[in-house]
């Protein structure tokens, strides 16, 4: 791993030539990125062996989520304490957000490892790039890219509670084009979602079907054409509040959620190929319907969200050392949706961007970034970031040492404008913050340790409110409105150690620690801490190779406990989960895999009275051709 400014999982230094894309929106080596970003890669995926993108996230520093029940259920990710819809989500650099929630935010439930690839974590507010929501940091998937030779990758595993999964994908080139193409499908009995301590008995079972596609056309040598898609239908059986008592128990309703992401591009290289030019169009499409089972079917919620987003992005090498990247965007975001079948309401916004960032290398071993961005949001107006940071290697004693300062900002959701909850004067909500940090290469390349201080403060934050008089924002508003009212501030530590004594051994330690509490003066939860954000996390994986091929790792992961509540009157108990796993190569085509999760069957909850999954295992074969 590469944590604190730089963790890239599975490797025991920061290589120069390790290129990572998210940082700058353009591939950089990773001795002229200044953020902190963690590059989690296909081999370490395979190690691994996990199904859902969320359980991967949770053992990076600095994250952490929440899951309502077992696979399936609804996902949020925290960054450095920012709000779940604070996080920039990404498949292939396209947008995944959904404008049909209340945040506008993006459910990592549906979204399983899959064919991808790499997962890129960039820390941090990030808007001077990224745009809106970018104020905890972004999360980018990647999915199989082709290559030159024809390739076939396939695995199948089966295990726990009829627990199904297969995954294929084929890629290669033919003349000018090039094309990978993927799907998968799991099944599960699942858990009762409703936590068996205090009472679930119904196993809530869980299916995905997903597929992704990746194509690329050479037109000429400096020309081509780019099509990627991504596909994921979800279908989950939900708990919930039933009738006539409304309070949480076992319920028998389906959630079904279709996700569609479609992008295509022109790419143009000019100037001898020093000028990258891209023009893309990308949509993003999520369906959600949610059905009560239990006697006549009958629809409680129906939600659809959509982006189209238009954009150019140009790179230019002014000179040796010398980048500069620029670009102009326009989002429009468009929700419908309807309740226990009221009539539906709908909305639109359009957002109009422009960016601009120059990287420079004046002296060997010194980057520096400057950005600036300004949005005009066709309801609040215009919004201005800022992102500066610098990286200094020092080649003689293996050190690097990395700073930056960055301002995010997230535009209101489209059902916080205008629900009938919604406050159309509404301002987004700004981030500011820093982070400093130290990488040390020791032994020879065989020991890494790094560690990263950050802190940011948040203001205008959007919160509902009630509304005891019908003055001010509250007239025609009963049943109270959003409004920019809350503060908060987030600080913390991440530390990692990675240790490679021998060929075959790897150990892998992180933590990180993080401190985030409601600063909003005059508030009854003044310097409580925010709900749902554990303040210390921990990992441990070790991985072993053994002589005649074996190949055995486990992981410890511990999380302290965390608040269900802006009152911090709940609190959620931490938890300490071991998986074991191992992968025998049978030939140059074929290996056996096996794991066990949960390994001592420990009992937690992530989301006051949501269940978690204990013990289980599975066994799989893996295949390349």
């Amino acid at each position: 791993m590469i944590i604190a400014t730089i963790f890239l999982v599975g490797a025991v230094a920061a290589p120069a030539e390790t290129i990572v894309v998210t940082a700058n929106r353009t591939p950089q080596p990773l001795n002229r990125v200044g953020q902190s970003i963690s590059v989690v890669d296909r081999p370490e995926l395979d190690r691994r062996q996990s199904q859902s993108v969320a359980d991967v996230l949770r053992t990076l520093p600095g994250v952490s989520i929440a899951r309502n029940g077992g696979l399936g259920g609804v996902a949020t990710v925290f960054i450095r304490g920012a709000e779940s819809d604070q996080t920039v989500a990404l498949i292939d650099g396209v947008k995944l957000n959904d404008p049909s929630t209340v945040g506008g935010g993006f459910n990592f439930g549906n979204l399983l490892v899959g064919n991808i690839e790499r997962i890129e974590v960039l820390r941090g507010s990030q808007s001077v790039l990224w745009g809106s929501q970018a104020i905890g940091g972004v999360v980018n998937m990647v999915t199989r890219r082709p290559g030159e030779a024809l390739r076939v990758n396939a695995r199948a595993e089966y295990g726990w509670r009829d627990t199904a999964n297969l995954v294929g994908n084929v890629s290669g080139k033919l003349g000018p084009l090039s094309a990978s193409v993927g799907g998968g499908w799991l099944r599960s009995d699942g858990i009762s979602n409703f936590s068996e301590r205090r009472g679930g008995r119904e196993r809530d079972g869980y299916e995905n079907l997903g597929a992704n596609a990746n194509f690329n056309l050479a037109l000429s040598d400096d020309i081509s054409l780019d099509a990627r898609g991504f596909y994921s239908r979800g279908r989950f059986n939900a708990d919930g509040f039933a009738p006539p008592n409304f309070s949480f128990g076992d319920v028998n309703e389906e959630n079904i959620t279709r996700e569609i992401v479609a992008y295509t591009g022109l790419n143009a290289a000019l100037l001898d190929g020093r000028w990258q030019n891209r023009l893309g169009f990308a949509y993003t499409d999520t369906d959600r319907r949610n059905t009560a089972l239990d006697g006549a079917p009958f629809v409680t919620f129906d939600g659809q969200g959509r982006n189209e987003r238009l954009e150019y992005q140009g790179v230019i090498d002014v000179a040796k050392g010398w980048q500069a990247t620029f670009g102009a965007e326009q989002e429009i975001s468009r929700y419908t949706a309807a309740s226990f079948g009221g009539a539906p309401t709908s909305a639109r916004a359009s957002i109009r961007s422009l960016y601009a960032q120059a990287v420079a290398t004046p002296l060997a071993g010194l980057t520096a970034t400057l950005g600036l961005r300004h949005d005009d949001h066709n309801r609040f107006g215009g919004a201005t970031t800022f992102g500066a940071s610098g990286v200094y290697a020092i080649a003689a004693t293996g050190t690097t040492l990395r700073a930056s300062h960055a301002e995010g900002f997230k535009a209101p959701s489209l059902f916080q404008l205008f629900s009938n909850f919604g406050n159309q004067q509404l301002r987004p909500e700004r981030s500011t913050g820093w982070d400093a940090g130290i990488t040390q290469v020791l032994a020879g390349g065989r020991m890494d340790f790094s560690a990263t201080y950050f802190q940011r403060t948040s203001s205008d934050l959007i919160i509902f409110i009630g509304c005891a008089s019908q003055t001010g924002i509250c007239v025609n508003r009963p049943f109270g409105t959003y409004d920019n009212v809350a503060r908060a501030r987030a600080q913390g530590l991440e530390l990692a150690l990675t240790m490679r004594p021998t060929d075959d051994l790897t150990l892998q330690v992180t933590h990180g620690t993080v401190d985030a509490r409601n600063t909003t003066a005059g508030n009854a939860n003044q310097n409580r801490r925010l709900a749902r954000r554990p303040e210390q996390s921990s990992s441990i994986l070790v991985d072993y190779r053994w002589s005649f091929g074996l190949n055995t790792g486990a992981t410890l992961t511990n999380v302290s406990r965390s608040f269900e509540n802006a009152a911090n009157t709940v609190a959620l108990p931490g938890y300490t989960l071991v998986d074991l796993r191992a992968a025998l190569p049978i030939g140059r085509r074929l290996e056996l895999t096996a794991r066990i999760e949960n390994l001592f069957n420990a009992a937690y909850e992530t989301a006051l009275n949501f269940g978690q999954p204990g013990r289980a295992a599975y066994v799989g074969l893996r295949v390349t051709l």
